[in-house]
């Protein structure tokens, strides 16, 4: 029986171009692809809709230091799409021997995306990935060149589509057709296609060399800030947001909070030597974002998590000129 692998992103046209070959009789085998920035959480619930099963690859570290200095750029963001799915189809391309499969499906489509999806792109991706000649882009191989999948009657090109653009409207009679319900917006599962994560992402990667996971998951919450000596400072929106950071710190990261006030969780995290001065905005931040921001002095408490918080200064409320200096986005 002819097997495929389907790089499967969560996205609705990876998994239309999984379930058009599955049409074929063809056995078809998701895989999707877990880094800092993405997981497969969409790949699970959209690989069920269609019966296919789904091998999780983690490639997070490899797939970091490409994003620090991609060979072909970032976009709009901080996305490398281009050098992200020549990875992606390297990494499947060598799957190919481990499950016994034939060939790669990808869920592309020509020209929806101007930097990543022109031919030229759809070209370079085919060649940097190692696998030129096993990889099948379903929804618009009408507009391609045909494989040699097509030509050696793997699959029946006749039955492939010529999707071209950014129009969804194709994609959606199809998923409507093959009740395919649940799916997220477009590339909304990557967190490098957010304008704000990009630039807190880049402003990490520029400032500090040894940059771990816990310093990228971090970027995800509050609100941050960098003062004049470099360090930063993260306070928190809400309380769903302080327990989703509380899981991340550990015993060397400093956390403040106002001794009577309620209000936000400010941290310096683990990695940063904050001076006096440091001290002291976190301290002024805490009380900006407590109950207690109009009152004259706040006394505000602080120490290593899971620690008596045994240090306490008072302090006025920073003022909005000297947040918006420190303010990264």
């Amino acid at each position: 029986m002819v097997r495929a692998l389907a790089m499967i992103s969560g996205g609705l046209d990876s998994i239309l171009a999984a379930r058009l070959i599955k049409e074929q009789g063809v056995e078809v085998i998701g895989i999707c692809f877990r880094s800092y920035f993405f997981n497969e959480e969409n790949a699970k619930r959209m690989t069920k809709q269609i019966g296919i099963r789904l091998e999780v690859v983690d490639f997070s570290k490899e797939h970091f230091e490409m994003v620090k200095n991609p060979s072909h750029g970032w976009g709009k963001n901080m996305n490398p799409c281009i050098d992200c799915h020549s990875m992606m189809m390297r990494y499947s391309g060598e799957l190919l021997e481990k499950f016994n499969a034939d060939f790669i499906i990808t869920g592309e489509v020509l020209n929806q995306r101007p930097m990543s999806q022109n031919k030229s792109a759809l070209n370079i991706v085919k060649k940097q990935s190692g696998f030129s000649e096993k990889i099948l882009r379903p929804l618009c191989a009408k507009n391609l060149d045909p494989t040699p999948m097509e030509v050696n009657g793997l699959v029946d090109r006749e039955m492939l589509l010529d999707i071209s653009g950014r129009s969804r409207k194709v994609q959606m009679e199809l998923a409507d057709k093959w009740g395919i319900k649940d799916y997220p917006s477009p590339a909304g599962g990557c967190k490098l296609t957010d304008p704000n994560y990009s630039i807190r992402l880049k402003e990490l990667v520029e400032r500090k060399e040894n940059v771990t996971e816990k310093d990228i998951h971090l970027l995800k919450y509050g609100r941050h800030f960098i003062t004049d000596d470099k360090t930063k400072i993260i306070v928190t929106r809400t309380a769903e947001e302080g327990e989703s950071i509380k899981v991340l710190l550990n015993k060397n990261d400093l956390m403040f909070l106002t001794s009577k006030y309620n209000g936000a969780m400010v941290i310096i995290p683990e990695g940063n030597n904050p001076t006096e001065n440091d001290i002291i905005i976190a301290c002024r931040m805490a009380v900006r974002y407590s109950k207690g921001k109009d009152e004259e002095s706040v006394e505000v408490k602080f120490g290593r998590v899971s620690t008596n918080f045994s240090d306490k200064r008072l302090v006025d409320c920073i003022t909005q000129e000297e947040l918006d200096k420190y303010n990264i986005n």
